[in-house]
């Protein structure tokens, strides 16, 4: 684990450095990244200046979810979302290239045209914790001011792994990148809202068939103090750690199951 960390550092800082030689450039994509990933705030604030609050959540509450959810997705993104272009690598053969290297071809892929315009993308939900956090109308106990981080490692690990999963169908089905994304994307702008929202058995499959709601959800319920509306245990609440372990393993067997039955592009 520790080489494939260090293998992942030193290729992302190749990445870097080749987009710091047009600092100008880098940092102009970065705003804009940065301004485009704060558009998600901004239709939240247009949506309570209508109405004080969304499913029966406050403002402050839901910004919470919203940071949460975005910061996560935000570090799994820059992390992994390079893996995404897997089927196209597939399509173009360049995935046999990667095979024949001594390097991981999952962190060759997910490293690839690693660029500081992905870590702009930590700005607005950075924000919004730091101010919203201590507004919070919450008793801070050691439980809850511990569950922050954890909920937030989780989510990454959760997100993380659906990328690797998503991906893992390319080795199968070249083209459906597109469908992939109304998971990935999809799921990380659901889950910036009350699941109250939703109907009903919508949330069910969010927590038993792609478990989206453990990334802020669940925890968020904990911390807020808020029932379930769905009446589960409240044991789930604090899940989220023991669902990213398990949906990581899930992801890797998928990985590794693509690989071996991977047989080129036959050109």
């Amino acid at each position: 684990m520790a080489e494939a960390v260090r293998t992942y550092g030193l290729l992302a800082w190749t990445w870097l450095r080749a987009a710091a030689q047009y600092p100008a450039s880098m940092l102009l994509l970065g705003l804009a990244t940065a301004m485009v990933a704060a558009l998600d705030l901004a239709g939240i604030a247009l949506l309570f200046a209508h109405t004080p609050r969304i499913a029966g959540f406050t403002a402050e509450e839901v910004l919470f979810l919203y940071g949460t959810s975005a910061m996560s997705f935000a570090i799994a993104d820059t992390l992994l979302g390079g893996t995404e272009r897997l089927g196209e690598h597939v399509r173009r053969g360049t995935l046999d290239t990667m095979l024949v290297r001594p390097v991981s071809p999952l962190i060759q892929i997910a490293a690839e045209e690693f660029t500081p315009r992905r870590m702009a993308k930590l700005l607005p939900p950075a924000a919004v914790l730091a101010v919203v956090l201590p507004r919070l109308p919450v008793e801070w106990t050691p439980g809850r001011i511990a569950m922050v981080p954890v909920m937030l490692v989780s989510g990454v690990v959760i997100f993380a792994a659906i990328w690797v999963l998503t991906a893992s169908v390319q080795f199968v089905v070249i083209e459906v990148h597109p469908a992939t994304k109304s998971i990935t994307y999809g799921g990380a702008f659901l889950t910036q809202y009350p699941m109250t929202l939703y109907a009903r058995e919508f949330v069910r499959g969010m927590t038993f068939v792609i478990p989206l709601a453990f990334v802020n959800w669940q925890p968020g319920l904990y911390v807020l103090d808020r029932p379930d509306p769905l009446g589960l245990p409240e044991a789930l609440r604090l899940a989220s750690p023991a669902v990213a372990v398990l949906l990581s393993a899930v992801a890797a067997t998928a990985w590794r199951a693509g690989l071996r039955h991977y047989r080129s592009t036959g050109s």
